[in-house]
């Protein structure tokens, strides 16, 4: 996508609206649905395990504007040598500015490998509203304090969707400081050979 911009903004605070697609751990495949699902949103954001350019470039939100993060299979040596400077440049955390408070977006795999600790996420990002987090490949929404929701949209791609790829919608209103958040999930498939 020629006019894509990845993680060229962090403040939104100036939409009086925004829907967010949040999508993670794709290695490489993003569903079809997926793709068609992130095209309704302003903005995309990737909580890492991206696999290659070509999931970042099928990503078309309506602003242009994709937020990803790298996940611990966002290696150089793992990406096609030409898409080196963009993996090598991924974050491995970014925080945004949205109206109504701050999301924080990292993989989670520095927070325990195999079940990344919420409570650990939520010290590490006390300032956050939301901490989105992908690497264990199931959809949670955290929501037990109130002041800090931890979340993983689950994989968006073909690789251990439990049960189809998933994702997650939220949908922000500056006037009454709503966050609304919509778990998707969509028919398990296989990726196109």
């Amino acid at each position: 996508m020629d006019n894509m911009l990845l993680n060229e903004k962090q403040d939104f605070r100036d939409h009086d609206s925004l829907e967010i697609a949040i999508v993670s751990d794709t290695h490489s495949d993003i569903d079809d649905s997926v793709v068609e699902f992130v095209k309704t949103c302003d903005i995309a954001i990737h909580a890492g395990d991206i696999g290659n350019m070509a999931v970042l470039n099928a990503l078309q939100p309506k602003l242009s504007h994709i937020i990803a993060v790298s996940g611990n299979n966002d290696k150089p040596y793992l990406w096609e040598v030409k898409d080196w400077p963009v993996v090598k440049n991924l974050p491995e955390t970014i925080q945004l500015e949205l109206p109504g408070g701050k999301l924080t977006i990292e993989h989670g795999h520095e927070h325990d490998m195999m079940k990344p600790s919420h409570d650990d996420l939520r010290k590490t990002h006390n300032e956050s509203r939301m901490i989105v987090y992908g690497h264990t490949h199931k959809q949670i929404i955290d929501d037990s304090d109130q002041s800090t929701w931890v979340v993983n949209p689950g994989a968006a791609g073909y690789t251990r969707t439990h049960g189809g790829s998933a994702c997650l919608k939220l949908t922000i209103n500056k006037q009454t400081d709503d966050w609304k958040l919509e778990a998707i999930r969509f028919a398990e498939s296989q990726a196109p050979e």
